[in-house]
């Protein structure tokens, strides 16, 4: 699938998304006359993820500002890029515009002249340049371990060179980046672990209190770049887990959340069927079970193929994911139906899973393992067992856990659940001190993304190193890198489509992690105070309340009745 490479509108063509106002004397002239159509001026915002430690820090994968999302209202990225619609050009955002090369080995950003910081310094292309400059030479900040090259400014224009093409990576650079304040990080020590307490950034919103009970962000008063939102605080709430939190969007204490709903209509929607909605569009993006092939016996093929042929996918989909969540992976490539039919290779069309325990028998046999009654064993005697983890407060995984471990019984493997917190989950699956777990993978316009989270070798740490993008399971395949490199490199679709069928063939023939369900970006929200909400008949973006596109949802949203 080709991409556009200019992003460069005017801005009578942003206008049009509705999701910027035209530039004037004074961008935030309108706001206080809009805000007074509405009684109510806050959006309580929710996410199940349990106690949190204060800290802003964007960077950091584990930070309160990343795990309950408002990382994105106090920073932004240079360009949104809506994941509904992925082939769509991204929406210039702190960017002005971005021109990429054809060859996607480097890329121009012309940083927009209007935005300043919330401590009132102007934002310039200095300070552009120093964020990707600080990822550069922090590995801990490079999450996507992108190999920049050189990075330059001329003017208000940022050049980028890479050392390799970006094709599958341009919306990760341009629209998942964080861009900060070069006047305030050049002088944090450590910019990996600092905790930023006073967090300055150039959204619409700044933080007002972090307590207990919750976080505050109040919209700024002036000196943003476009019309300030209509909703003047967000306050956010972590739930101890998704039945409080499930419970706080049925009565009205929450009002926006991305959260699983065991039974959506009855719980939530019958409550207040005038207001309450559920959306969840689906993406090239999965869920599954990523195995540790670092730890025996789980690094023999045979018994991860055996595994993976005996788990029910339609249980775990009716059952866990209430027929809705995370629609049921078919295809044995992994890939989503609907989303990913394009891209399956012409060996797997029409091959799907089955729940195939006899099968499954066979395979272990002639493999060398035994199953002695209800107990199976490894060629070397040992019987075969494997820890399943997940945090307790993620109720559909944990319900997914449990019939993966009726599954595994079938042929002779003891599955035990355990159900860390989630930032000791976290710290776990990154570094590797895990058998098995129910995790996502990420996404994008192709399944690269897919595939790269799970098998790429660029992404492969040792044991006890934190791999914070991908390949948790210490998966090594020099055949799958290889495809990978290849793909992310190419130029032309031909040469993409022969590099997406080379990776498919290791996925499905190693299955170095065990695909269930399919991804969705979409959210439970309320629009009895606030509508303007993305929607089948309207999806301008992704509905999730922590992902970068959520300053452009809440520059939309108006007092319901306005």
């Amino acid at each position: 699938m080709q991409r556009r490479k200019l992003f460069a509108y005017a801005l009578a063509g942003v206008l049009a998304t509705g999701g910027l106002a035209a530039c004037g004397d004074s961008p935030n002239a309108n706001n206080a006359n809009n805000a007074n159509k509405s009684s109510v001026d806050f959006l309580k915002i929710g996410m199940p993820n349990g106690t949190q430690t204060e800290n802003h820090n964007p960077f950091a994968g584990t930070s309160s500002a990343n795990a309950l999302g408002y990382k994105w209202m106090i920073y932004e990225p240079l360009t949104q890029w809506n994941p509904v619609r992925p082939a769509e050009p991204a929406i210039p955002w702190l960017a002005s515009g971005v021109k990429w090369a054809d060859d996607y080995k480097s890329a121009e950003v012309t940083v927009r002249d209007n935005a300043s910081w919330s401590d009132g310094q102007k934002l310039t292309a200095e300070d552009v340049a120093y964020t990707f400059n600080l990822i550069k030479s922090n590995e801990a900040l490079n999450q996507n371990a992108i190999p920049f090259d050189q990075i330059t400014v001329a003017g208000n224009v940022v050049k980028m060179t890479f050392k390799t093409p970006q094709f599958v990576n341009q919306n990760k650079i341009m629209a998942s980046t964080p861009i900060v304040p070069k006047h305030v990080w050049e002088k944090i020590s450590d910019p990996a672990t600092d905790v930023n307490k006073n967090p300055i950034g150039s959204g619409p919103y700044t933080l007002k209190s972090f307590t207990q009970a919750g976080v505050t962000l109040s919209v700024r008063t002036d000196g943003y770049w476009q019309d300030l939102p209509q909703v003047k605080e967000l306050r956010y709430v972590s739930y101890a887990d998704n039945n409080a939190q499930g419970t706080a969007l049925a009565n009205g204490d929450s009002e926006w959340s991305f959260v699983f709903l065991p039974n959506p209509k009855a719980t939530f929607i019958d409550k207040d069927p005038e207001h309450h909605k559920v959306w969840a569009p689906g993406v090239l993006g999965i869920h599954g079970l990523y195995i540790n092939t670092t730890i025996k016996p789980f690094d023999d093929v045979k018994l991860r193929q055996a595994m993976n042929m005996v788990i029910n996918r339609t249980d775990i989909f009716t059952q866990a994911e209430a027929s809705y969540f995370h629609p049921e992976i078919k295809s044995v490539t992994g890939l989503p139906p609907g989303a990913g039919d394009a891209f399956i290779a012409p060996e797997y069309k029409g091959k799907e899973f089955s729940n195939d325990v006899e099968g499954a028998k066979a395979l272990l046999a002639s493999a060398g393992y035994k199953l002695n009654g209800k107990v199976l064993s490894d060629p070397s005697g040992k019987p075969v067992k494997i820890k399943l983890s997940d945090p307790a407060p993620w109720s559909d995984y944990q319900t997914s856990l449990e019939i993966i471990k009726s599954n595994f019984a079938e042929i002779g493997i003891e599955a035990t659940v355990e159900k860390p917190n989630q930032d000791v989950w976290d710290k776990n699956v990154q570094t590797g001190a895990f058998e098995g777990t129910m995790r996502w993978t990420n996404g994008g316009a192709t399944p690269y993304d897919i595939y790269q989270t799970v098998m790429d070798g660029d992404l492969l740490k040792p044991i006890g190193t934190a791999a914070q993008q991908g390949n948790f399971g210490r998966f090594k395949s020099p055949e799958a890198t290889a495809a990978l490199t290849a793909y992310k490199n190419a130029t032309s679709d031909e040469a993409r489509t022969k590099a997406m069928n080379a990776i498919q063939k290791v996925f499905v023939e190693q299955a170095p992690m065990f695909p269930v369900g399919a991804d969705n970006v979409g959210a439970a929200y309320s629009d009895k105070n606030w509508t303007g909400w993305p929607t089948d008949a309207d999806p301008y973006s992704g509905a999730q309340p922590t992902q970068p596109y959520v300053s452009l949802i809440i520059s939309k949203l108006r007092p319901a009745g306005s």
